[in-house]
C-alpha cells in the first residue's frame, strides 16, 4: 500500500515512467477480501477504451468479472466461518462486504451478528433453509392454507413452512420492489426474522427473478462494499444507459481523469456524473441545477419580478394594479418603486418620473435611478449567463457530433478511403485519424466545462478580474487550436478523398503529418489548460 506521502503524486508522471498499474499497483485493499489482479485480464476487452483505461490508472470490468470476484469473496468467507455461501453473502453484505470487519465481529460475538442479520443459531438447525431437510408429516402452508406432502414445503430454517408456489410469489414480489427489499428478505411470518438466503431463492424463484436477484447482489458488491475502501473510492458502475461495466481505480482516490467506459460514456469517477474537468464536482452540480431553469425563464423573472425597496425581497406582479404590498409591510409603486403614501390620483397609473423631471430636485429621482440600475444589473446577469450557456451547449453539440464520427470510423466507416486505396486500410493508416477525433471529443468536453468554470469564478478572490482574463486567454488559445484540429479532421479529410480518384499518397502523407501534429499541439494546449484551471490559477497575481 502506498504511503500517505505518495497520495498526491501526478498520475501522468507515473505513466511516463513506465509503471504498469495492472501488474504492479495491487493494493491489499483494492478489493474486499479478493486479490485485485488475479484473473483481471481474462474479462477485459482489448479495446481502445481498455488500453486508455490502463494508461490512466483504472480498469474496466464486466458484470461477470464482478460476480466472479464476489463469488471468490463469498467462498473464502464460507470456508473461514464454516457457513454456506448464502450465509456468507448475507454476513458480508451486513458488513458492507468488508471481510476484515466481518471476521472481527463474528469472532468477538457471533450470536450478536447472527441476530442482526437473521441467521438462526446452530441449536435450531443453523438457519439452513429447509429445502434440504423435509418433515415427514403433511403441513399446511402459512400463506395459502393448502395441505402439502413433504418435499413441497420449505422454510427459511425456522418453523414456518410455505409451499413452493407461495415462496415463488413472495420472492418475485420482493425482487420487483428492488434491491433494498429483496436483499434483506426475511421469513414471511411477521414476527420471524429468519433471513431468506441465496440457496432458498435458487430453489423456489423463477429464472427471471433469480437473474434479477443475482444482478442486485452483484450491484451491492460494488455500490455498498467495493465502492469505498477506507473512505477511498475504488470502484463504481458506469452510469451510461444500459451499461454493465464497472470501473475500478488502480490508484484509489487519486484517479482524477475523466473515465471513458467501453460503452463510450465518459464520466467523473468522483461523483459519477458527466465528465466535467476542469470544473469541480460542486461547480458542475451548481451549473446543471442552474441550467434546469433556462435563459428564457430567467428573462421572464427579470421582466416580472422586482425587489422591495425596504427589505430587497423579490416580488412578482400578477395583477394590473401598481400598488405593491411586501411581506415586510412596506407599500410601494411598481413603476417607480417610490413609497405609495406619496402617490395620488389613482392606483393604476404613475407619472412619478415625469413629475420628477418637471420638478427639479424631486426626492423620487433616486428611486427611479435605483430601479433603472436594478433592471440593468438583472439584464446584465442574464446576458452573462446566456453567453456562457450558449458556448457550453455549442461545444456539447460539437463533441457529440465528433463522437458520432469517431464511432463511425471505429465501426469501419472508412469505405471511401478503402475504395480510393483499392484495399482495406491498416490500423496504422487510419489510427492517426481516430486519435485526432478522440482528441476532438475530449477537448470539446473540457472546453465545454471551462465555461461553467469561468462563470463561477469567485469574485472575491478575483477582485481585479485578472484570473478571469487569464482563463479567457488560455481558453481562447486552446479553442483556436481545437478548431484547427477539428476542421482538419473533418473537412480536409473529405477534400483528400474527392470523387472516385485514387489516393494521392504524397497528399496523404502530408495530411497525415499535419493532422498528427495538430493532435499533439491541441493535446498540449488542453493539458496546460486543465492543469492551470484545476490549480486555481495560483500563478496569477490579483
Amino acid at each position: 500500500m502506498a504511503s500517505s506521502d505518495d497520495e498526491n503524486y501526478l498520475l501522468d508522471d507515473v505513466c511516463e515512467d513506465g509503471y504498469d498499474f495492472a501488474e504492479n499497483a495491487c493494493d491489499d485493499d483494492d478489493a474486499v477480501g479478493v486479490a485485485c489482479c488475479e484473473g483481471e485480464k481474462a474479462g477485459e476487452e482489448s479495446t481502445e477504451a481498455a488500453r486508455l483505461a490502463r494508461k490512466r490508472g483504472y480498469v474496466l470490468e464486466k458484470e461477470d468479472d464482478v460476480r466472479r470476484r464476489q463469488a471468490d469473496a463469498m467462498a473464502k468467507t464460507s470456508e473461514l466461518l464454516s457457513v454456506p455461501p448464502g450465509f456468507a453473502a448475507v454476513l458480508l453484505r451486513h458488513f458492507q462486504w468488508d471481510a476484515e470487519r466481518l471476521q472481527d465481529g463474528w469472532f468477538s460475538d457471533n450470536r450478536r451478528v447472527r441476530d442482526a442479520v437473521g441467521l438462526l443459531p446452530p441449536a435450531s438447525g443453523g438457519g439452513v433453509p429447509v429445502a434440504f431437510k423435509f418433515n415427514d408429516r403433511r403441513r399446511v402452508c402459512g400463506i395459502c392454507f393448502e395441505s402439502f406432502r413433504r418435499g413441497r414445503m420449505r422454510s427459511a430454517g425456522c418453523s414456518h413452512y410455505y409451499c413452493d408456489a407461495c415462496w415463488r410469489g413472495y420472492v418475485r414480489a420482493a425482487v420487483e420492489e428492488g434491491p433494498a427489499r429483496c436483499l434483506s428478505l426475511r421469513c414471511p411470518d411477521p414476527p420471524c426474522q429468519a433471513a431468506v438466503v441465496r440457496e432458498l431463492v435458487d430453489e423456489v424463484a423463477d429464472d427471471e427473478a433469480k437473474e434479477r436477484y443475482t444482478t442486485f447482489v452483484a450491484r451491492s458488491f460494488v455500490e455498498e462494499g467495493c465502492s469505498k475502501n477506507n473512505n477511498r473510492l475504488v470502484i463504481r458502475w458506469c452510469p451510461g444507459p444500459g451499461c454493465a461495466y464497472a470501473v475500478r481505480s488502480l490508484v484509489g482516490a487519486r484517479l482524477r481523469e475523466a473515465v471513458l467506459c467501453a460503452c463510450g460514456h465518459a464520466f467523473c469517477f468522483a461523483c459519477g456524473e458527466e465528465a466535467h474537468r476542469p470544473a469541480t464536482c460542486e461547480t458542475a452540480r451548481a451549473w446543471c441545477a442552474k441550467n434546469s431553469a433556462d435563459a428564457e425563464s430567467l428573462r421572464w423573472v427579470v421582466d416580472h419580478t422586482k425587489h422591495c425597496p425596504r427589505c430587497r425581497g423579490a416580488i412578482q406582479k400578477n395583477r394590473g394594479c401598481n400598488h405593491m404590498r411586501c411581506l415586510c409591510g412596506h407599500q410601494f409603486c411598481w413603476i417607480c418603486l417610490g413609497d405609495w403614501a406619496t402617490h395620488a390620483g389613482g392606483n393604476y397609473s404613475c407619472h412619478r418620473y415625469e413629475e420628477a423631471v418637471a420638478e427639479e430636485g424631486f426626492v423620487d429621482e433616486d428611486a427611479f435611478s435605483r430601479r433603472q440600475q436594478a433592471g440593468q444589473a438583472a439584464a446584465s446577469a442574464v446576458a452573462r449567463y446566456v453567453h456562457y450557456y450558449e458556448r457550453w451547449t455549442a461545444n456539447g453539440a460539437s463533441g457529440r457530433k465528433a463522437r458520432e464520427d469517431l464511432d463511425g470510423l471505429e465501426a469501419g466507416g472508412i469505405e471511401a478511403f478503402a475504395a480510393a486505396m483499392g484495399r482495406p486500410p491498416t490500423d496504422e493508416e487510419t489510427g492517426f485519424l481516430k486519435a485526432a477525433y478522440a482528441q476532438v471529443v475530449e477537448s470539446r468536453r473540457v472546453l465545454r466545462w471551462t465555461y461553467a468554470y469561468v462563470y463561477y469564478l469567485d469574485p472575491e478572490s478575483d477582485a481585479g478580474g485578472a484570473k478571469r482574463e487569464f482563463c479567457e486567454f488560455i481558453q481562447g488559445e486552446a479553442e483556436s487550436s481545437l478548431e484547427r484540429l477539428h476542421h482538419c479532421a473533418e473537412q480536409e479529410w473529405k477534400d483528400l478523398l474527392v470523387g472516385d480518384a485514387a489516393v494521392d499518397y504524397r497528399a496523404y502523407d502530408k495530411y497525415r503529418t499535419k493532422l498528427a501534429g495538430l493532435t499533439a499541439v491541441t493535446r498540449n494546449y488542453f493539458d496546460k489548460l486543465v492543469t492551470g484551471f484545476e490549480s486555481g490559477m495560483t500563478e496569477v497575481q490579483v
